[in-house]
């Protein structure tokens, strides 16, 4: 198992957003429209908003597309259908696995997820079931080739905001408070040290090796799930082969 690493799992997260960049743009889109119509457009008022527009911009969401999401959430958009929703199971393996979802209507979300962990050899939990095993938290991470000064990076990063710096061979992890995310990346981005991740993650306490068939079957699932137009984000504690 000595290829398995939490670098590995950092760079298909990367590789996998990158391929599915515009079914990204569509869900970040509608956590903007709803967040404007709950509480406005004005991000300085607005956390939720403000940490859409975060989220939008280490997407590299083009200005046009966040344009047209608030400006949709100004409208006559009904916020109220929608609830945000984390569904737990577990994967190949007995990986365990969380599922943030955006919905309007709950039964069709489930209707969609269940079968799908069924289809890949998981089954839906009970909620608290995994939860346990997660953190939510703020999570930045950079190519360690690309952090230069170490030392100087981590006063810097304890400066924004940041409450834990790991710095490995292959990459710097910078972690904080979820609800300290948007500030966090905001002043590390004045370095202009471009992230290989940066998002509000639901991070594992402790992480599981897989077999070989085992990461194929989960990478199926995870696809499968993050396809699904309600589901936003997929979160597990497999550690994945480089």
């Amino acid at each position: 198992m000595a290829g398995h690493s939490k670098w590995s799992n950092i760079k298909h997260r990367k590789g996998a957003q990158d391929k599915k960049r515009g079914k990204i743009f569509s869900k970040i889109a509608k956590e903007i429209a709803v967040a404007v119509k709950i509480s406005g457009d004005d991000p300085t008022a607005n956390p939720r908003l403000r940490l859409a527009l975060t989220k939008a911009r280490a997407a590299n969401m083009p200005r046009d597309n966040i344009a047209r999401a608030v400006k949709k959430g100004s409208g006559d958009m009904d916020a109220s259908a929608f609830s945000e929703n984390i569904y737990e199971g577990y994967g190949p393996g007995g990986v365990a696995m969380m599922v943030e979802c955006l919905t309007d209507n709950v039964n069709r979300t489930v209707g969609d997820i269940r079968p799908a962990f069924t289809k890949f050899g998981g089954n839906l939990g009970s909620e608290g079931s995994v939860a346990w095993m997660f953190k939510k938290l703020g999570q930045i991470v950079y190519d360690r080739k690309k952090i230069t000064d170490f030392d100087s990076f981590f006063e810097q990063a304890l400066e924004a905001g940041a409450d834990d710096v790991e710095d490995s061979e292959e990459m710097v992890e910078v972690r904080c408070d979820w609800t300290h995310f948007s500030a966090v990346k905001e002043k590390l981005d004045e370095l202009d040290i471009e992230p290989e991740l940066a998002e509000i993650s639901q991070i594992p306490e402790n992480y599981s090796e897989i077999t070989e068939d085992q990461e194929s079957t989960l990478q199926k699932l995870v696809d499968r799930l993050e396809d699904l137009d309600d589901v936003q984000s997929v979160f597990h504690n497999a550690l994945l082969n480089g």
